[in-house]
């Protein structure tokens, strides 16, 4: 769930994480310098949506 969906009574749960799967990013990219880009806009793109920034707007920052 969003950060900006998160009422007052949103507790109990474990922290936030975002994982990483490295096979599909590895099959997707060429070499390293590739990959190392396609990491950082996949954390970028899923800690946008943690602070609810929808893919819309991430397209429109250029991080879709």
């Amino acid at each position: 769930m969003a950060l900006t969906e998160r009422g007052f009574d949103y507790g109990g749960v474990l922290p936030d994480r975002v994982f990483v799967f490295r096979r599909p990013l590895l099959a997707m990219c060429a070499d390293l310098e590739e990959l190392e880009d396609e990491v950082r806009i996949t954390v970028v793109h899923e800690i946008a949506h943690h602070f609810g920034i929808d893919d819309a707007a991430l397209h429109e920052l250029g991080w879709g």
